[in-house]
């Protein structure tokens, strides 16, 4: 009943609410700049992932696609029922002056989803909703088991993480559909997306705390 009733809340906040364009870095590109590190990230929804990070600085391009699976070239159906093995995963461009691949990892791990849910986020079920951080070297390897074990020690979360590091593989970039979801949304309808709104929400109560 509480769950129904929070539901209902959040939909007749929105209902009230003005539309507002989602909040966004100051470094965005329409493009993807050549030169600079990308870090790969699952959490489930491949739209809510990008959207967070689409609101740091330091952030230059993001796109979302498939990674970790066993099919060349996947499509969104390949992924559904854990089929091809491959994680919603958002690959972001930095820039390494303005920000670092650890606050990428600690974002994502503090800000961006629940670590300690096991191949699901919320009612999405799937290995393909599983929590992970595709690294491209020992060093991105040991960042991320660093924030992990930093997380645990400090008790951040009440049940035990269960985000896996695997080895970064071939990033398939989803259909365009996909890319920037919530900002087309809010374009073609007027209103940001109820998930996006949200979290946008709950950023700007952090931020009050």
């Amino acid at each position: 009943m509480q769950k129904l009733i929070k539901t209902l809340l959040f939909a007749a906040c929105l209902m009230g609410a003005a539309a507002a364009m989602a909040e966004q870095g100051k470094d965005l590109m329409d493009k993807k700049p050549e030169g600079y590190p990308v870090a790969i990230f699952a959490g489930g929804c491949f739209w809510c992932t990008e959207s967070e990070y689409r609101s740091q600085d330091g952030v230059l391009f993001t796109r979302v696609g498939y990674i970790g699976g066993h099919m060349d070239n996947p499509k969104y159906e390949d992924t559904h029922d854990s089929k091809s093995g491959h994680a919603e995963a958002v690959e972001v461009t930095y820039d390494p002056k303005k920000t670092s691949y650890k606050q990428l990892v600690e974002f994502f791990m503090r800000e961006t989803h629940d670590p300690t849910q096991l191949n699901r986020q919320g009612p999405d079920v799937g290995t393909q909703y599983r929590s992970a951080i595709f690294y491209a070297n020992d060093d991105e390897k040991k960042i991320a088991q660093e924030v992990i074990d930093e997380l645990t020690a400090e008790k951040k979360y009440k049940d035990p993480i269960v985000t896996t590091l695997e080895q970064a593989g071939t990033f398939w970039v989803g259909e365009d559909y996909h890319q920037q979801y919530y900002e087309k949304y809010e374009v073609k309808t007027g209103q940001p997306h109820m998930n996006d709104w949200i979290r946008q929400q709950r950023r700007e109560a952090g931020k009050a705390k």
